[in-house]
């Protein structure tokens, strides 16, 4: 497949959004502290009231998510973060992209393990159906094949209405949905991918993670 030579993570719209909260009276120090203690290197970042936009190469973005849920993580409160990935769409009404570029491909980065625990929520959306390179859409199963990697790594709990559930290190999880988010990347241009961590979570048994 060719790509075009100006063709960028920026320019391709590979980016996410995060929200992050923390049940604490010490929320903002605790939201505060984990901005800082993330490597956002090779990454344009935009916090507002709502969430922080990352946009980059996948590797980088993986690793700035894990480090800063992570971090709020070990803060020993219960935190929360929604993360919504996309790619393949820079615009927010048009998704035309440079020289009518099609898929571009990534590879599923590797990320060092935080220690902390997590269950999610997670829910993958491939956006386009036309054909590309030859290749024949079928959202259901390049979805089977996400959820397949995420039983080989480990993560997968369950299918729930709507959602997959997984468990493990935080950096296991936002791992297991980037690789899905990417897998699917390389035949369907425009896709995106919401999860939601919850971690320290009262209402969850620390015997109950994992199994």
């Amino acid at each position: 497949m060719t790509q075009s030579p100006t063709l960028t993570p920026a320019t391709f719209g590979v980016g996410a959004r995060i929200t992050l909260a923390a049940m604490s009276d010490d929320y903002v120090s605790i939201v505060l502290g984990a901005l800082e203690a993330a490597d956002s290197t090779g990454l344009e970042t935009q916090t507002g009231a709502v969430s922080t936009f990352v946009s980059g190469a996948e590797s980088d973005l993986v690793r700035y998510l894990v480090q800063l849920v992570g971090a709020a993580g070990r803060s020993g409160a219960h935190v929360s973060a929604t993360i919504h990935f996309s790619r393949g769409c820079p615009g927010e009404v048009v998704c035309e992209l440079p020289g009518g570029a099609g898929p571009l491909a990534a590879e599923i980065p590797d990320v060092a393990a935080t220690g902390v625990t997590a269950v999610a929520e997670w829910a993958l959306y491939p956006l386009e159906d036309g054909v590309t390179a030859g290749t024949t859409p079928d959202h259901m199963r390049d979805i089977y094949a996400a959820i397949d990697f995420a039983r080989e790594l480990g993560t997968f709990e369950a299918s729930e209405h709507f959602v997959t559930r997984l468990s493990g290190d935080v950096a296991d999880v936002i791992r297991t949905v980037a690789a899905g988010w990417i897998l699917v990347g390389r035949t369907v241009q425009h896709v995106t991918s919401h999860v939601t961590l919850s971690i320290n979570s009262p209402s969850v048994r620390v015997d109950e993670i994992g199994r």
